[in-house]
């Protein structure tokens, strides 16, 4: 046996080790990632901690998500909504107007949310699901931690008027790449542009989302709009492009129109300096071995999750992919055994390592064989 280095790809490519060079957004603070790869294309002071006001709401939204996969709610139920979730349906509020005694589906409760931005329909949501929005809060903030948000406290549903509702711009970029990862399907309520509520005891009443993205030529489908006066303007956001998909968070920008226009360039940035190379595929071959004393001489194997890298356009250098293993792998070989390594350098340094696994199983051959083949190993060296 001997250790088989096979470099099987390369790319003359910029890789990791991003720069801001001159680049900058008008907002205290911002983050921009990749998606796929999950890299993090550019960052102003990104821990810093944030009120994150409507945008608290994607996690109100995660939880009844939860809820529905587990099978404990059904967007069919229906909550009666408290006085306590009518007060925030008064003028000067994000609402959905609802009216104290309405019975409300979880589906019509989480449009009310994602695309009215209604807080009277956070509290309802919460509320039913939980009896109390402080118990609803708890599960909020068990959840963010669950996840990897290392910053964040949340202490109402809606973001409004609480001192001690914190996050910062990347635990809610952490949050928003989980909503778009697991939940899919739900995601699509977020480019929803408008929302009719057939209200009880008056004419239906049809309001706009709020996200200005959703109404500009840059195929953006998310995420939730945020707003505090000692805050200022904040955005989640995210575009999908040909299968590029970017997600920006910014918060203390000045005004409407320069959250719009801040946002819009940072997206832009990312789009404009980098590419996104997919390496491999989840669970698709992806590179043959030697197999040793096994009924076929060959294994594919494949990786566990897709594998993308992030390069920046204007710097090329190197980027090699190897497959390592000791070889040929001698049978018998279990299916989803791990026979190899998958490693990627760049600029004679290892930046990633991924285990290869055996696509399928591979049995050894019987005695007769095995020694046919010994004998022909010892005197030609053929295995």
């Amino acid at each position: 046996m001997h250790k088989t280095i096979l470099t099987i790809i390369f790319f003359t490519l910029s890789f990791i080790n991003f720069s801001k060079a001159n680049f900058d957004v008008k907002a205290r603070t911002a983050i921009l990632q990749d998606y796929h790869s999950g890299e993090i294309l550019f960052e102003k002071d990104a821990d810093r901690k944030i009120f994150p006001a409507s945008m608290t709401k994607i996690m109100t939204s995660i939880i009844a998500f939860d809820l529905i996969k587990s099978g404990e709610l059904s967007l069919n139920d229906k909550f009666i909504v408290s006085e306590n979730a009518w007060r925030l349906s008064q003028s000067g509020y994000s609402s959905m107007f609802i009216m104290v005694g309405d019975e409300i589906s979880v589906e019509n409760l989480l449009k009310g949310i994602i695309i009215s931005s209604g807080n009277d329909a956070c509290i309802a949501l919460a509320e039913g699901i939980a009896g109390t929005e402080e118990e609803f809060a708890f599960l909020m903030t068990e959840k963010a931690k669950e996840i990897g948000m290392e910053n964040t406290n949340f202490s109402n549903s809606s973001g409004i008027n609480a001192p001690d509702n914190l996050s910062t711009v990347r635990d809610i970029m952490i949050m928003s790449r989980y909503l778009i990862k697991n939940y899919p399907k739900f995601y699509e309520y977020f480019k929803e542009t408008e929302f009719t509520w057939e209200r009880t005891g008056g004419d239906p009443i049809t309001q706009g989302n709020r996200n200005p993205l959703l109404y500009k030529n840059l195929n953006a489908d998310g995420i939730k709009t945020g707003y505090l006066s000692y805050e200022k303007y904040s955005l989640a956001s995210s575009i999908n492009r040909n299968g590029r998909r970017l997600i920006a968070v910014g918060s203390g920008f000045t005004s409407k129109n320069s959250r719009s226009k801040e946002s819009t360039k940072l997206l832009t940035y990312g789009l404009t300096n980098f590419d996104l190379v997919n390496i491999a595929k989840a669970n698709e071959p992806f590179h043959k071995v030697d197999v040793w004393l096994g009924k076929e001489n060959t294994v594919n194997t494949y990786l566990k999750e897709d594998l993308y890298k992030t390069i920046k356009k204007a710097k090329k250098k190197l980027l090699k992919v190897s497959v390592i293993y000791d070889g040929p792998v001698e049978a018998p070989i279990k299916k989803d055994q791990k026979i190899a390594t998958l490693k990627v350098v760049y600029d004679q340094e290892l930046v990633g390592e991924y285990d290869l696994l055996s696509f399928k199983e591979i049995k050894k051959v019987n005695f007769f064989t095995r020694l046919i083949r010994s004998i022909n190993y010892l005197i030609w060296g053929d295995v």
